[in-house]
């Protein structure tokens, strides 16, 4: 199973935000658009940075209220892994699980194509096995 196979069942679109722009505004987007990572680009075509719930808790926990009032940019992961459309699904969830994170924008010649999420990818393996299962049941009836 490949990226590209993941986004096909999902969609391609990502929500990103420029780094400019607050962590208030940034957890508003978050609970908007109920997710929990936001890509971070000052273009939505480059990955700067990734936003997630956990860096907004990171930092209150670390500036408190005030954290609110900081930018993006202060708070984001700048240290991205990003996979291609042809990466291998499987070995991406092996590598968030062992990364301990959630979210991996997919890039394809520098452009931010898409994103897939722990839940896309296995989401998308029990649609194999559902759909594994019910071919070979429907095999052991018709023998």
């Amino acid at each position: 199973m490949t990226v590209r196979q993941v986004l096909s069942g999902k969609g391609a679109d990502v929500v990103t935000i420029a780094p400019d722009k607050t962590l208030a505004q940034a957890a508003k987007l978050l609970a908007d658009k109920r997710i929990g990572a936001v890509v971070v680009s000052s273009d939505e075509k480059a990955v700067a940075g990734i936003l997630s719930e956990r860096d907004i808790i990171r930092a209150l926990a670390r500036n408190g209220a005030a954290a609110l009032d900081q930018k993006v940019a202060d708070s984001m992961t700048r240290d991205v892994v990003t996979c291609s459309m042809q990466a291998d699904a499987d070995h991406l969830m092996r590598l968030m699980t062992d990364g301990k994170f959630r979210h991996v924008p997919v890039v394809e010649d520098g452009v931010l194509v898409g994103i897939v999420s722990i839940g896309d990818v296995v989401n998308r393996r029990l649609s194999d096995i559902e759909a594994e299962q019910q071919a070979l049941k429907q095999y052991i009836a018709s023998a």
